[in-house]
This record gives structure tokens, sequence and C-alpha cells, in this order.
């Protein structure tokens, strides 16, 4: 469902959005009147967002770094003005494995994944949502802060989940919003660009059938949710009707508080 002109005025910034969850909330808040800032690491987000209808933009870079963060956040005031609302949607899981099969690397690699962006995109908004005189922060975590297979993954959420309660107190006084949502299992098209280049093992893939089972069986509904039902609450809580709501992680995962 589309709300015509829920976001006209408005300018945001939507990372991760070349794929998955991200593509669908940059499209439908493109749609809904944003001026929105596709912004992901892959080359073919400037196809995504050209295919958009509204009013948008796009940028190729890497948030796991501060530069890359810095440099999304500078191509929107560039080519919108300023930035009202920032949807950090980037990370998920590169393998699923047993805490002791992890290596070090691997452990570090999924940290930066999905932790480091919304750490980075965080601190690189702020000043300019300080100078529009407020604003909004949405991070999409994960209800897989309690899970099998995924400890590191497990931690940088549970680290966006005290990020958005910190970060909400903080700021504020400056009213500047901090929520997050927090999907559960989602069905969603076969990725352009997998998160594990190498592939999986018939091991890892044994394994990854046994974290379906758990999160399957996990949810009240017994099933896996879709990317509109991740988009729509992720949209609601950037819009000014979820106005009195901060510092508040909202799980979307059919009844698993995660």
């Amino acid at each position: 469902m589309i709300f015509s002109g829920r976001f006209a005025g408005k300018t945001m910034v939507i990372t991760g959005a070349a794929q998955g969850i991200g593509r669908a909330v940059a499209e439908r808040a493109a749609a809904e009147g944003g001026r929105v800032l596709f912004v992901d690491r892959a080359p073919f987000v400037t196809e995504v967002a050209e295919a958009a209808e509204g009013e948008t933009a796009a940028i190729a870079c890497d948030l796991e770094t501060y530069d890359g963060a810095h440099t999304a956040m500078a191509s929107a005031v560039e080519c919108f003005g300023g930035i009202d609302i920032l949807i950090n949607n980037v990370g998920g899981a590169i393998r699923m494995r047993p805490y002791a099969a992890f290596e070090p690397e691997q452990i570090e690699a999924e940290i930066r994944r999905s932790l480091m962006p919304t750490l980075w995109c965080c601190h690189a908004v702020l000043p300019h949502l300080l100078t529009r005189g407020g604003g909004t922060i949405v991070n999409v975590s994960s209800n897989a802060t309690r899970g099998i297979h995924r400890v590191p993954y497990s931690a940088a959420k549970g680290g966006v989940n005290a990020i958005t309660k910190s970060l909400a107190m903080e700021y504020a006084p400056y009213n500047i919003r901090v929520v997050a949502t927090a999907p559960g299992g989602t069905e969603a098209p076969p990725r352009r660009i997998p998160r594990n280049p190498q592939g999986d093992t018939a091991e890892e893939r044994a394994w990854m059938d046994q974290v379906v089972e758990q999160v399957t069986q996990s949810t009240f509904l017994k099933r896996y949710g879709t990317i509109e039902e991740q988009a729509a609450p992720i949209l609601f809580l950037a819009s000014d009707e979820a106005s009195y709501v901060t510092g508040e992680v909202l799980p979307v995962a059919g009844g698993d508080l995660g």
C-alpha cells in the first residue's frame, strides 16, 4: 500500500538500497514523495534508482568505512540540499556456522558488515540533522540477537540495538528520533551479489538448513515474512506518524522477540 505524499518535502538516505529490503524501502519512499538517495556498494544501485518512481539519486560507496559514510551523506546534501531521514539497512550474516567453527577473520568480517555501516552512518549524518534542526534515524537490526549459528552477526545486531537506544537518549533534546526494527527471517529474491562470494560448503548449507528450521519454529506464525512486511514498519517509523516513538526496537518477526 502506497501512502501518497507521506514523505513529501523530506530528503531520505537509504543504505543497502540495491537489493532486498533496502531496495523495497527506497522505492516505496520515493513513490511516497521523498527525495531519496539510494546508497549501496553494488554498482547497479544507479540503475535501481533510475528505474524507481519519484525524485531519486544514487551513489555507490563502501559503508564499512567512515569515508564511505561521509561521502554518502555529502552526496545527499549536494543532490537535495540537506538530510531529514536516514535509514540504515546495510548488514546481513555472511556465514552460518557454529561459533567454534568461525575463523577470527570471519568474525571480524561479520562485525564490519553488520555493525560498522550503522555506526559510521549515524556519526556521519548527525551534523546534517543538527543543521536541519532535527530528523529521524531508522536502524534495521534483527531478531537474530538470539539464534543459532551466527554469534558474530548476533553481536553486531545487539550493537545496533544499543546504538539505537543510546543515540535516542543523547539526541532527543535536538529533535532527533532514533528507532529500529528487528526483522525476522524474510523471503527475498536471489541476491545479484551474494553476501558470501566464496559460496557455501556442503557443511555450511546444512548449518543454514538448521537456521531456517530454528527461525521458522521460533515464530508464532511459523513462516518467513515478506519484504513488503518488513518495508512497511520501517517506513512507518521513519514517518511523522511515529513522531512520539524514539529509542525503541520494534520486532517484526511473527511473534519471535529474539
